[in-house]
C-alpha cells in the first residue's frame, strides 16, 4: 500500500510539473512593426487600428498575440481556461444599439485593454499577467487589439 500511495503522490508531482511548465517562457517578446502606419511617442487612448481593413495591421496582430498571448489566452484567441477569452473582452459594447453609448462602451474597453497590457496584472504578489510597458511600442499593442476584433465571438 505504500509504495502504492508513493507512486500515485510521484505520478501527481510529475502531472503538476508539466502543467506548471505547459506556457512555456512568458517573457514579453518585442514585435517588428516597422511595416504599420506609425502613431508617435504619445499613447492614443483608443485603437486607432479599430475596424481595420488594412490586413498587414491583423497580420501582425496575430503574430504578436501568437508570440506573447497564446500561452495564456489560448491559440486564436480561443481561452482553455486558464486566462479570460479575449473573444469577449467587448461582447457588452457589440450590442448597443444607441451609437454614442457603443462608441465611449468600446473606448473604455480599448483602455482597459491598454492599461492591462502595459502594466500587467498581479493579484495578492501573484503576477497573473507580465507587464509590457517597454517591451511593446503602441503599434503592436493595438494591432493585437484589432486582431482580438477580428476574433470576437458573434
Amino acid at each position: 500500500m505504500k509504495v502504492l500511495n508513493k507512486l500515485l503522490v510521484a505520478m501527481g508531482l510529475a502531472v503538476l510539473a508539466q502543467v506548471s511548465f505547459a506556457h512555456g517562457d512568458v517573457t514579453p517578446q518585442a514585435v517588428d512593426t516597422s511595416k504599420l502606419p506609425q502613431l508617435g511617442a504619445t499613447w492614443k487612448e483608443t485603437n486607432p487600428y479599430r475596424d481595420t481593413k488594412d490586413g498587414e495591421i491583423v497580420r501582425v496582430g496575430s503574430s504578436a498575440y501568437n508570440q506573447n498571448c497564446a500561452r495564456c489566452h489560448g491559440l486564436e484567441a480561443i481561452s482553455g481556461g486558464i486566462a479570460p477569452d479575449l473573444r469577449k473582452l467587448d461582447s457588452d459594447c457589440t450590442g448597443l444599439a444607441d451609437a454614442a453609448k457603443k462608441a465611449a462602451c468600446f473606448n473604455e474597453i480599448d483602455n482597459y485593454f491598454k492599461t492591462t497590457v502595459l502594466h500587467g496584472r498581479v493579484r495578492n504578489g501573484a503576477v497573473y499577467m507580465p507587464p509590457f510597458e517597454g517591451v511593446m511600442q503602441q503599434e503592436a499593442v493595438w494591432a493585437i487589439k484589432a486582431y482580438l476584433e477580428t476574433r470576437r465571438e458573434k
